[in-house]
């Protein structure tokens, strides 16, 4: 079995802003969901592993403080779940899934609507 190597932010950061100028959806602007999408890439990557390195157990044994014993997820899985759709929802928004791609592409295509202000001055030739 091959081992990955561990990522930076950095690297998820740079594979994101690739990805994205290469459907055309990149913009400086998005920089901020950049970054918070790659910090949970690079978090959920972490989380994994420890995961893994728990037995990779969905759900474990939990002993109370009262000495009951019960099956409960494992908090390393719940926290998996979380991350998983955090980084759906940023792909999402910024055009890394089809549905957010689609979305962004039929927003771009619509007619922009000039003001009645904008109008007015290219009636008057301005």
């Amino acid at each position: 079995m091959i081992k990955k190597q561990p990522q930076t932010e950095q690297h998820y950061r740079n594979d994101i802003i690739k990805k994205m100028k290469a459907l055309g959806v990149y913009h400086v602007e998005f920089s901020h969901t950049v970054d918070t999408l790659a910090r949970t890439l690079y978090d959920y990557d972490r989380t994994l592993k420890s995961f893994e390195e728990s037995g990779g157990n969905v759900v474990i044994r939990y002993t109370n403080k009262s000495g009951a014993t019960n099956v409960t997820k494992n908090p390393y899985y719940l926290a998996l779940e979380g991350m998983r759709e955090d980084i759906l929802a940023y792909s999402r928004e910024l055009g890394l899934t089809p549905s957010g791609l689609k979305k962004i592409n039929e927003a771009s295509m619509r007619p922009v609507k000039a003001s009645a202000l904008a109008e007015a001055l290219k009636a008057f030739g301005g």
